[in-house]
């Protein structure tokens, strides 16, 4: 079975791709995440000046189910990649020196600069990475810089930035979205106006984890205190298809969709693909399950589209899409087959009291 997809002229073996974080830290990372089968990897972001994001002990917050403790939601406070970007940029060209066939995409974060915003995008291009994954949506950290969801938020910024990027790149470019925001379509189209090729969503919810009843202290605790971050894992699912469904629906057409939020099988996957998604990254699922969890998404897909006699994965992608409606219609199509349904109770009944007619009619004459 042909799992390949072509987005944005990119051709991608498969359309499972690595979400950006601690999946995609570095070269050896990535390249494990290739040699399991995964079809592209968004790497960790990556800005100008490492030496300014400091990272905490600890910074992750697991919620657990209360009858099987799986866990079932995932809290971080991890910020963006703390490594060099001159590193980063050694690493991108080995990457794509032994993995021609596979797509890397760079995804880049940077503070309210256009200079700056372009030096990195310059950079990183010159590298040979595939594409660019642009960070308006990180929750936590990096809004004290006015970065990350800090001009997800704003329709107006994330514009703007969108525009400098795409002034230079001369690949594609995708928007990541925030969604902690009351209407994801409205930073998305302002991407698009931008300029930008595709959009990817969603990055992580903000959140609170938990209190520790003991000490009263909320979790993940650092020295004592702790900030919000950001959710992930199968909780967030239904709210990552809602937001991916009403971006399948509302953007122009041509802009493609890279659907993120608590994959954990190729069940979800496919959900997501049906709602509009061309591409489905995976971060905190494969930091429960690891990276060899791409085997069964692809296993999954292929015994989907040979059950359902799709021809190509393309196929697939928001062919659910159309059947997303407005209440006051499901009322009148609720009514609708409430009429139909007693119609066809009338005729069976007309039919029955016929036959009955019929069958008297016989046994009198008789």
């Amino acid at each position: 079975m042909d799992l390949s997809i072509t987005v944005n002229g990119i051709k991608f073996p498969n359309p499972f791709l690595l979400g950006s974080g601690p999946p995609g830290t570095n070269a050896r990372v990535l390249a494990k995440s290739f040699d399991a089968g995964w079809g592209g990897a968004v790497a960790k972001t990556v800005s100008l000046e490492s030496s300014k994001v400091v990272n905490v002990v600890p910074r992750y917050g697991k919620l657990r189910s209360r009858e099987t403790n799986e866990v079932i939601g995932f809290q971080n406070i991890e910020l963006i990649s703390d490594r060099p970007i001159e590193v980063w940029l050694e690493e991108f060209k080995q990457v794509k020196k032994e993995y021609p066939n596979n797509v890397l995409i760079a995804s880049i974060m940077e503070e309210y600069s256009k200079e700056r915003w372009q030096e990195l995008t310059k950079m990183d291009q010159e590298t040979g990475v595939d594409a660019f994954e642009l960070n308006f949506s990180c929750p936590h950290g990096m809004t004290e810089r006015k970065m990350g969801s800090e001009m997800g938020e704003h329709p107006d910024l994330t514009e703007e930035v969108t525009s400098w990027v795409k002034e230079v790149a001369k690949i594609p470019v995708w928007a990541k979205m925030t969604p902690n925001i009351t209407n994801i379509k409205e930073p998305s189209l302002a991407a698009v106006r931008g300029g930008a090729d595709g959009i990817s969503a969603i990055n992580t919810i903000l959140s609170v984890i938990g209190v520790n009843l003991d000490t009263l202290r909320p979790m993940p605790t650092v020295e004592g205190y702790t900030v919000p971050g950001g959710y992930s894992a199968q909780a967030v699912k239904p709210i990552a298809l809602r937001m991916v469904s009403q971006l399948g629906l509302g953007l122009p057409e041509g802009i493609t969709i890279s659907g993120i939020g608590g994959v954990e099988s190729s069940r979800d996957a496919i959900e997501f693909m049906l709602l509009g998604a061309s591409t489905v990254q995976v971060c905190t699922g494969v930091m429960l399950q690891g990276v060899k969890m791409v085997e069964e998404l692809q296993e999954g897909l292929a015994k989907f589209m040979a059950e359902k006699c799709f021809n190509s994965v393309a196929d697939i992608v928001g062919k659910s899409l159309p059947y997303f409606s407005t209440h006051m219609d499901l009322v009148s199509r609720m009514k609708a087959a409430k009429r139909h349904k007693a119609g066809e109770a009338s005729r069976d009944n007309e039919w029955a009291q016929k036959d009955i007619t019929e069958k008297t009619a016989e046994l009198t004459s008789d």
